[in-house]
C-alpha cells in the first residue's frame, strides 16, 4: 500500500510517498481502503521529530494522520455487532500506533473507531470530522455544563473550536467565541451568540460581555492560564495537548480538564452521534482543499504558514 510519511524528521519537504505492507484485520478490527486523510496540527509532531522519543522503538517510515474516510475492505473476527459491511462508506479516528497513522491508502482500525459517513457527504469532508469532532464532544462532556450555561470558546475559527461552538449550541449552551476580524462572520455563522476579538487580552473581553464569568471554557487557542480571569468561581477549562493547570494552582477555584481524543477513540456511539448531527445540519464540515498524496508536503507547508480555515485533506 501507499502511505505518506518521513524516513528522516524535518520540515514539510520530509514528507514523501512510501510503500508499506498491506494490513490485515485482527480480532475486532476492520481494514479500510482510504480515500481521504485530514491534516491537523498534531500531525506535524510526527514529521518534525517532536514525537521522536515516542517513536524510538519503531523503525521508519513514520506516518502521521488521525482522521480517515474511505470504504470497508475487510472485516476481522468479532466485528459482527459493528453494523459494518464490506463496501460501506465510513470514517474513522486513528490513534497512531507506533509509526503508523492515517496518511495511508489502507489502514486497520478497531471497529469501534469507525462509523458510517453522513448521508450526502463526500469522503474528503467526512475525513475532517472524527478526531476534532470527538475531541470537541469530549471537551463538552468533561465540562458537563447545564443547559443555559455560558461557555467561552477560543480558537473558534479552527476545526476543534468550530465543532465546540456548534456542539455547544446543540447542547443548549450560550456561546461566547473569539475571532480575528477576518473570521468574525465565519464564527457567527457557526452559531456563536457573541463574538469577541481574539488576542492576549481576550479574557477581559469575555468578562465585559459576561460580567459574572463564564461557566466553562474550551481552549482551542492554547492560551491556558491567561483565560482564568474569564471564569466564574468553580468553572472549568477544557484544554488540548495535555495541559492540566499551573503548578501550585491558579489561586482560584478552577477545574482543569485535559482532553485526549484517545479517551473517545473507541466510542462508536459518540462518532455515530456526530454523523447524525451532520445529517441534521447541526454540525457543518469544512474542507480547505484536497491535495493528492504525491503533494502532501504542500499541506504541511500551508498549515504551518497559518490562516487555513477548514481542513486540508490528503487524497489517495
Amino acid at each position: 500500500m501507499r502511505a505518506v510519511g518521513v524516513t528522516e524528521f524535518g520540515g514539510p519537504e520530509a514528507l514523501h510517498v512510501v510503500e508499506l505492507p498491506d494490513p490485515e484485520p485482527g480480532p475486532g478490527e476492520v481494514v479500510l481502503d482510504v480515500a481521504a486523510a485530514a491534516v491537523s496540527p498534531t500531525d506535524t509532531f510526527t514529521r518534525n521529530g517532536a514525537r521522536a522519543q515516542a517513536l524510538a522503538a519503531d523503525p521508519p517510515p513514520y506516518v502521521p494522520g488521525m482522521d480517515v474516510a474511505g470504504t470497508v475492505a475487510a472485516l476481522g473476527e468479532e466485528t459482527g455487532g459493528s453494523g459494518l459491511a464490506v463496501g460501506d462508506r465510513v470514517m474513522g479516528v486513528v490513534v497512531p500506533h507506533g509509526a503508523h497513522g492515517g496518511y495511508s491508502s489502507r489502514i486497520a482500525l478497531p471497529a469501534d473507531s469507525v462509523a458510517h459517513v453522513p448521508a450526502g457527504v463526500g469522503l474528503a469532508a467526512a475525513a475532517t470530522l472524527p478526531m476534532n469532532g470527538l475531541t470537541a464532544r469530549l471537551a463538552l462532556d468533561e465540562l458537563a455544563l447545564p443547559v443555559g450555561a455560558t461557555i467561552a470558546v477560543t480558537g473558534a475559527a479552527g476545526a476543534f473550536g468550530g465543532y465546540v461552538v456548534q456542539l455547544a449550541k446543540a447542547d443548549g449552551l450560550r456561546v461566547v467565541a473569539d475571532a480575528a476580524e477576518a473570521d468574525e462572520a465565519l464564527v457567527e455563522d457557526l452559531g456563536a451568540d457573541v463574538v469577541v476579538r481574539r488576542g492576549d487580552d481576550v479574557a477581559a473581553r469575555i468578562r465585559e460581555v459576561v460580567p459574572e464569568g463564564v461557566a466553562g471554557i474550551a481552549d482551542g487557542s492554547l492560551q491556558t492560564d491567561a483565560l482564568v480571569p474569564a471564569l466564574a468561581d468553580g468553572g472549568g477549562i477544557a484544554t488540548v495537548r495535555g495541559y492540566g493547570g499551573p503548578e501550585g494552582g491558579s489561586g482560584r477555584d478552577v477545574h482543569w480538564h485535559p482532553v485526549w481524543v484517545r479517551d473517545y477513540a473507541r466510542n462508536r456511539a459518540a462518532l455515530d452521534r456526530l454523523r447524525e448531527q451532520v445529517e441534521s445540519g447541526a454540525v457543518t464540515l469544512r474542507v480547505a482543499d484536497e491535495v493528492p498524496a504525491e503533494r502532501a508536503a504542500e499541506t504541511h507547508r500551508r498549515l504551518e504558514a497559518g490562516g487555513v480555515r477548514g481542513r486540508l485533506v490528503i487524497t489517495f
